[in-house]
């Protein structure tokens, strides 16, 4: 299987890694971690600084899925689900969640100034503008529910987001300055990098073709060979099932892979940068059809979008997205996109991340629902600690059942339509 990274910017932008080598033979350790995203890199890293051995198993290569395709904003909220929601579905586990969410960009950030990790982090802070009047009180529900919990989320007026964005098309919003935006593969690189300076052994081109529990122990069978471990960290997400169909079923077929593209406009010179978003902030607005934005290192503006059905899909959201960039910002243009790429975001029907206990000493997370780069490093840090032994009691990990979609492949199928509805709920003013 071939582990050659799928075009795009960040393919041509982050640092260069060798790959590993399969796994060969009978492999004996600690802790094994299915998949070598945020998530799984995180746990590992986690481990090792916790002093027990580690091995990570990497159908392709580290950050090939999700973790290395996303637009890198680190965000530390959900995209729907109010912090009270945790609290009320999940009692004491449910406000410790809240806890890891509020705080998981600062624990990405954090984790990257302490390894020194190259990743063109910017700790700029991230911004969720309101796209109609109405949707300030949202805006401001938001704030005062992420304030009760004592985060630092903040109300700004529309003219405070007309300074912050540099145009009056949004009307004030939500800012948390703790986001921001980080090179997504350059992360995951790194934190590849971090996890086997400290030891951790990581295996890439290894396909997991099962895993089971056999007395004390996991088994996972590779192509190549087998990795045996007392506890074991499935970190694979909207990847689930998708190199290995038969692989966690019933956790695969609770998540909706949906693409999502992702695109980079040409530099923007000087003055036109110090003028468009002049702080350099993570920005994506509170619509269902959304938009969003921020710069990279070289300056380009990096945005997205989605659209309905399969035809000629990269084209039509190529010129989505240059469209809506250059109505927010009629100085850009319509700006030409030299980078236009996609991945999987794992998308559930109440956008609320999943917890899942799959044996004695194993567990998996799925549903990012766009928010996977702070929280999936935040919920391997706390993996990492459940696997090696610290009480799931102390721990934000408030666990599930798998609830399969019935009829998954026509949900996958007709999951894109969603955006219609989407774009009607758009047009709706919110009422408090």
């Amino acid at each position: 299987m071939s582990t050659q990274f799928p075009p795009s910017l960040w393919a041509e932008t982050a640092p260069a890694r060798q790959a590993t080598a399969p796994v060969s033979g009978v492999v004996e350790t600690d802790v094994a971690v299915i998949g070598a995203g945020f998530t799984g890199l995180s746990a590992a890293i986690e481990t090792r600084r916790r002093g027990h051995a580690v091995t990570v198993i990497e159908a392709k290569a580290a950050g090939w899925g999700a973790s290395g395709r996303n637009n890198g904003q680190v965000i530390p909220v959900l995209t729907s689900a109010e912090p009270d929601a945790w609290v009320a579905r999940h009692g004491d586990a449910g406000r410790r969640m809240v806890d890891l969410i509020g705080n998981s960009a600062q624990v990405l950030f954090d984790l990257v100034r302490s390894y020194n990790m190259q990743a063109e982090a910017e700790q700029a802070g991230w911004f969720q503008p309101a796209h109609s009047p109405g949707r300030v009180a949202l805006s401001q529900k938001r704030v005062a529910a992420w304030q009760r919990f004592g985060f630092p989320a903040e109300l700004k007026t529309a003219a405070q987001a007309a300074d912050l964005l540099g145009t009056q098309f949004w009307h004030g919003g939500m800012f948390n300055p703790t986001g921001g935006h980080i090179n997504p593969l350059a992360l995951a690189r790194e934190m590849a990098r971090v996890a086997q300076d400290l030891g951790a052994q990581i295996y890439e081109d290894s396909p997991v073709l099962s895993y089971d529990r056999v007395g004390s122990t996991w088994v996972i069978k590779t192509r190549g060979g087998t990795v045996k471990a007392r506890a074991l960290i499935l970190a694979t997400n909207a990847y689930t099932g998708e190199l290995t169909r038969h692989l966690a079923r019933r956790i695969a077929r609770s998540v909706v892979p949906v693409l999502s593209w992702q695109m980079a406009t040409p530099p923007i010179d000087d003055a036109l940068r110090a003028q468009t978003v002049p702080g350099r902030q993570a920005v994506s607005d509170t619509r269902g059809d959304l938009r969003f934005f921020r710069y990279d290192a070289r300056n380009r503006l990096i945005t997205g979008g989605a659209v309905m059905g399969s035809y000629d899909m990269q084209n039509r959201v190529r010129k989505k997205a240059a469209r809506t960039l250059a109505e927010a910002f009629p100085a850009l243009g319509v700006p030409q996109m030299t980078h236009v790429w996609s991945g999987y975001v794992g998308m559930n029907w109440d956008r609320f991340p999943r917890v899942h206990k799959i044996g004695p000493d194993g567990w998996a997370w799925v549903a990012c629902n766009g928010r996977g780069v702070a929280l999936g490093t935040s919920l391997g840090r706390e993996l990492a600690r459940a696997a090696t032994g610290q009480p799931e009691a102390e721990l934000a990990l408030p666990i599930s059942d798998p609830q399969p979609f019935v009829a998954h492949g026509l949900v996958q199928r007709v999951a894109p339509t969603y955006l219609a509805w989407l774009k009607r709920q758009d047009k709706k003013e919110y009422t408090p």
